[in-house]
This record gives C-alpha cells, sequence and structure tokens, in this order.
C-alpha cells in the first residue's frame, strides 16, 4: 500500500541529507614523464596539490620546449623547478640602441607582454609572492625596418636564487626583443587555487633562437566578406602569439573594394558593400601600426588584372570608359572563373591613369619599401576575348586571337602596372608578388617577369613540380600550398578539410636559397567577422611553427604543446577551435 505523505518527505529529506555530498574542490594531481604530464589515477580530494602539480604548470616546463609554441630553432634548457610570483614585482630594464621610437617600441612591447599575464590568470592576479622579477632587454642594432632581411633572432637567460629572479634577453633589433618577449611569456601560466589565481614562472632557462625562413605569412580576404579591425586585429594578436611576420592583406577582389582612396573615391563608393564595410585610410595606418609593434609587416594586395569588378564599373559614368569589362556578366561560367566576373581593361589608357593616383595613395599609407602584392592569378582570356575594343585594340598591334596573343597582353599589362609603379616609388627595388599562373609557367615566365623583380606565390598542390621548376631558374618562391595551407578548404566543393597535423606536416624543399618561406591563406567566401577566428586558428599556428624552426619532427611530438598552445589562443581572447576532447587534453599520450 502506499506511503502516508508525510513518510515520503521525511524519506525523502533523509534521502537528500544522506547524498549531500562534499562540494569542496578537487584537483587532479600532475607529474612530468618522459615529457608528458601524467594524471593521477585517483582525485586528490579535499587536499590541495602543490603548484608545480596542476595540469598548466606542469606543462610549462615538462619536455625539452615546455609549452613553447614556435618551437626554439636553437639551443633550449628548461628547469623543471616552479616559482610564484605576482605581476606587480616584476620591472624592466631597457637598453635599447637607437633612437626614442626604437624605446617606445619596446616599452609598448613590454605593455602588451603585462597584458598577456593578466589574461593567464584571468584578469586578477590574487595570489601574492614575494618573488621579484627582474627583465633585462638589451638590442644591438638601431635598425627599426620590418623586412625580410630584419634579424628577428634573440637569446634568453632566465635564473634565479632565493626570491630573485633574473632574466635578459639579448637581441639585435627590436623585433628580436619582442619575440624574445614572447617566448617569456610562454615560460609563464597562471595557476587557480580555491577560487584565486596567480602565476607561475620556471626558475631557470636558457633560449637560443632565430627563425628558418624570413616570410612567415597568413592572408585574409576581407573582399568576399568584410573584416572590421576588431576581427583583424585579433588575428594579429594570434599572429603575434605565434610569431607569424606577415600580414597578406587580400583587399580587393571582383565582389568589392574595400579600401578608401583619396585620390580615386569613386574605388570604394562604388565597390563597397556599404559605406559602413569601408577602410579609411585613417583605419589602414592603425592596423600597420598595429601589426608593426607586433613584429608583422603588412602587404597589401591590389588584384589584378582578373578578379577586378566592383569598384571598376563607374569609369563610363565618369568619362572614362570602360575601366574593366565582363562585370557581372551571365552565364559567369563564360567570362570568369568565380562571380562576379570583372577583369580590368588593358587596352583603355584611363585605366592606368587611375591605378596611378591609386598607388600614390598606398606609398602615402605603406612606406616606400613596402612589398606590393598585385594579385596576378586567372585571367581569364575568353572575358577579353568577348570586349570588342579590346580585341581591335589586339589587332592594331598585330595580335590575333590564341592564348600566345593574349598571354602577350598580359604581359604587357605587367609591364605597364610595373613601370607606374617604380615611377611613383621613385626607384625600381620594390620587390613586386604575384600569384602563380599561365603567366608564370617556368616555359614563358623569364620573357615577362623579371626574377630580380618578381616574387611568385605558388598556390600548387605539394606534389607539383612548379615551385622547384620557378627556384631552379631562379626566383624566389612563397609557398601557399593549396592541399595543405588553404584553411577555406574542406568547406566548400570536394576541398578537404586540412588538420593542424595536415598543416604542420607539409615541408618546404631544401636546398634552394630562393625560398622567402610560406602562407597559410584563409580566403573569404564562407568567413566572417563571427567564424574566423576557429577557422584560423590554431591552425594557423601549426605552420608558423613549421616556417618559424623547421622540425625534423612529426606533428604526433608537437601534439601536446599544440593543445596548450591552443589554450593560450582562447585566454588571449581568440576563440580558436577545439581539436581534442578535454580528456585527452588532460591525459597527454591517450589520444594520439
Amino acid at each position: 500500500m502506499p506511503l502516508p505523505i508525510t513518510w515520503m518527505l521525511c524519506f525523502l529529506f533523509a534521502f537528500s541529507v544522506n547524498a549531500d555530498y562534499s562540494t569542496q574542490d578537487w584537483w587532479w594531481s600532475y607529474t612530468c614523464n618522459n615529457g608528458q604530464c601524467i594524471r593521477s589515477n585517483d582525485p586528490n580530494v579535499n587536499s590541495t596539490p602543490a603548484v608545480q602539480n596542476l595540469l598548466n604548470v606542469c606543462r610549462i616546463s615538462c619536455g625539452q620546449y615546455g609549452s613553447l609554441w614556435p618551437q626554439p630553432s636553437g639551443h633550449t634548457a628548461i628547469s623543471s623547478r616552479i616559482l610564484t610570483f605576482h605581476p606587480s614585482k616584476m620591472y624592466f630594464d631597457l637598453n635599447i640602441v637607437g633612437n626614442k621610437i626604437a624605446n617606445d617600441f619596446v616599452v609598448t612591447s613590454t605593455n602588451i607582454f603585462l597584458n598577456n599575464l593578466f589574461t593567464e590568470c584571468e584578469g586578477n592576479c590574487s595570489i601574492r609572492s614575494n618573488t621579484e622579477i627582474e627583465v633585462s632587454i638589451k638590442t644591438t642594432s638601431p635598425d627599426l625596418s620590418l623586412t625580410w632581411r630584419t634579424d628577428e633572432g634573440y637569446t634568453i637567460a632566465l635564473s634565479s636564487g632565493g626570491n630573485q629572479v633574473s632574466v635578459e634577453i639579448e637581441a639585435a633589433t627590436v623585433f628580436g626583443a619582442r619575440h624574445g618577449l614572447e617566448t617569456l611569456s610562454q615560460l609563464i601560466t597562471g595557476y587557480e587555487l580555491n577560487g584565486r589565481h596567480g602565476l607561475a614562472i620556471v626558475s631557470h632557462a636558457r633560449i637560443s633562437d632565430k627563425p628558418f625562413y624570413s616570410h612567415r605569412g597568413l592572408l585574409l580576404d576581407t573582399s568576399r566578406n568584410f573584416l572590421p579591425l576588431n576581427a583583424i586585429k585579433r588575428t594579429l594578436d594570434g599572429m603575434a602569439a605565434s610569431k607569424l611576420n606577415v600580414f597578406h592583406w587580400h583587399a580587393t577582389d571582383s565582389h568589392s573594394f574595400p579600401l578608401e582612396s583619396p585620390r580615386v573615391p569613386q574605388l570604394s563608393r562604388f565597390g563597397a558593400y556599404s559605406a559602413k564595410e569601408v577602410y579609411h585610410p585613417t583605419d589602414i595606418a592603425e592596423l600597420i601600426s598595429y601589426a608593426y609593434q607586433r613584429g608583422i609587416q603588412v602587404i597589401l594586395e591590389l588584384d589584378g588584372p582578373a578578379h577586378a569588378g566592383y569598384g571598376w564599373q563607374w569609369g563610363s559614368e565618369f568619362g572614362l570608359g570602360d575601366l574593366a569589362v565582363c562585370v557581372n556578366q551571365q552565364p559567369w561560367r563564360d567570362y570568369c572563373i568565380q562571380p562576379p566576373c570583372g577583369q580590368l581593361n588593358p587596352s583603355n589608357p584611363n585605366l592606368f591613369k587611375v591605378m596611378k593616383d591609386l598607388f600614390r595613395d598606398v606609398i602615402d599609407l605603406f612606406s616606400h619599401g613596402s612589398v606590393l602584392h598585385l594579385g596576378g592569378d586567372e585571367v581569364f582570356f575568353p572575358c577579353w576575348n568577348s570586349t570588342e575594343e579590346i580585341v581591335d585594340w589586339m589587332q592594331k598591334q598585330g595580335l590575333g586571337r590564341s592564348v600566345t596573343d593574349f598571354l602577350e597582353v598580359w604581359g604587357q599589362y605587367q609591364e605597364t602596372v610595373l613601370k607606374l609603379w617604380d615611377e611613383q616609388v621613385g626607384h625600381d627595388r620594390t620587390p613586386i608578388m604575384l600569384w602563380s599562373s599561365h603567366l608564370t609557367d617556368p616555359l614563358i615566365i623569364e620573357r615577362y617577369l623579371d626574377k630580380d623583380r618578381y616574387i611568385i606565390e605558388t598556390w600548387v598542390d605539394k606534389s607539383d613540380e612548379l615551385p622547384q621548376l620557378l627556384l631552379s631558374k631562379g626566383y624566389r618562391v612563397i609557398f601557399a600550398t593549396k592541399n595543405a595551407w588553404y584553411l577555406d578548404h574542406g568547406f566548400w566543393g570536394s576541398t578537404a578539410y586540412y588538420k593542424w597535423n595536415v598543416v604542420y606536416d607539409n615541408r618546404l624543399p631544401f636546398g634552394f636559397k630562393g625560398v622567402l618561406g610560406g602562407e597559410v591563406a584563409m580566403w573569404g567566401e564562407l568567413v566572417d567577422e563571427f567564424s574566423l577566428d576557429a577557422k584560423v586558428w590554431p591552425r594557423a599556428a601549426a605552420m608558423a611553427e613549421r616556417v618559424w624552426s623547421n622540425p625534423d619532427t612529426s606533428s604526433l611530438a608537437a601534439q601536446n604543446r599544440m593543445l596548450e598552445q591552443r589554450e593560450r589562443l582562447v585566454r588571449r581572447s581568440i576563440n580558436a577551435e577545439a581539436i581534442t576532447p578535454e580528456w585527452c587534453y588532460q591525459n597527454d599520450g591517450y589520444c594520439s
């Protein structure tokens, strides 16, 4: 028979009392064993483990490289002993060669470093310590130029005695010093005990480090989908955390022209998606400065002669004729590789007058020694062949309508644009980048492109011999390996998604002095500010280690450090995608 209600209430109350398990915090305990942080079999219930037995504290000193990313290229020794400290007791002694600008650069770098430390303790470093840390930073060169020739190397010597920690960072340039501070931040981690947060640092370390490749890039496409400044800045922060040094800004395409040109305002007026989706000169200057402070040079890409539609379609209305042809023409497959169609009109001299003014604006914003990327891929000859004005112009030059004739037109276009750029810059030493294309075919490239001026960015499969053939001819090459480093793949068509280990294991060829480095490319058809972080990170960091230290080990050896780098990016407000279940993160070696 049913129990009386009063009996049921008493029973439930008694059960709830008996089931009131302790809600006190408990922890797993970790110890470093053969380069892995091993979790104890049983949780250390109701007692606080030593700080060094917490997982992220274990990681900064476990293994030859701790949690450093990218792996240093030179001698690396990290102590297993840990000290706790509070950021208020960290002091800086600067010995910077050069002018006030150089000194201010390093001061700002230390502020960024400290901000990163606060993220490690979730913005509230409440656990105090008597440990004092003095960071001495010394540079030996006044050179403030950021190019492929910049010396980015540095050394760190960290030692301790009693409650004193001494850190010596030495570098030739301020950019090497910046990298040294980034590495120092990775010898430090936050920890939590009883709801309070503190910082821990290794007691001793010696590191000698410099990049293997001079070009370590990431491409963002802001034409297909506009990316606001904050989204780009987050990307730059992730690049700085991974020691990438080139932001390749694919700013324009046939979809939109979001760059404001003071001399040619029609480009963004007719090319931007809206008045709010425009990069004004002040925005561009802000991005360049933000990147520079993080050791990143900005390489602007103005795509052409293909991939040029919206932004160029106003010429006739202003009495300049057709600056571009086939703009938004249908059926699009007859006129371009991807809609909307559009291709610059090499037969219209007014096109080059407009480009002259645009180049002047670019030079005003970027330094005269800056590299310029002029696109140059996927020129679609049927577009030009269907344009009566261009065909008539070709006939007047004695050209027919064969592939060879259209290659000649394309070559003339490149020659004219290069001369125009040189005239605005005032010299002929600025490198020009181009994508690999029909014009870079090793059988004909020397006819059209000077190897001393042009750098070819190849976007072919890793098995393709094109890069090696160009290198053997003396061209400088940057690799954007399509089937490893194209981060948009896997989201459209029959393309494959390349996990971080595939990105990491893509090696560049040895034995060619013209290999400048590589890039990952985040093409923007299916990415905007809301999905950007997860599609870029942490895969871009995997490429960063490949081009920084070019390790002779595989991604398997880097797995634990990659997991920690992903966590580090997240702590720095970069929404990197998860690459493993948390159980795997807490149990080294079980999910390899």
